[in-house]
């Protein structure tokens, strides 16, 4: 995906696999956007909250946001923390800022 640096829009990511019989609604999914020369795992501290929409993931992006992404190229990161035992951490893909 693209994103022009002065737009401030949703960012959203599919969850297709959800536990069976586990109810997300009550767990926010939650971001991190590492930069492209950054190739580890999210830190504790990288993580944001974003917010369930029909069983999509998203994210508020943009300049005033908890997520004010710079020009250049991100690696998007959810985590979703379901109540059982399961603690779900997926690189989702990539992010272009513009």
């Amino acid at each position: 995906m693209v994103i022009p640096a002065s737009s401030t829009e949703y960012l959203s990511v599919p969850v297709t696999a959800q536990p069976a019989g586990v109810d997300l609604s009550g767990t926010p999914p939650q971001f991190a956007f590492l930069a492209d020369s950054n190739r580890a795992n999210p830190a504790p501290g990288d993580w944001l909250d974003g917010e369930w929409d029909d069983g999509t993931a998203r994210i508020l992006v943009g300049p005033a946001t908890d997520a004010p992404l710079t020009r250049g190229n991100w690696h998007v990161w959810i985590r979703i923390d379901p109540p059982n035992d399961e603690h779900v951490v997926r690189r989702a893909g990539e992010l272009r800022i513009t």
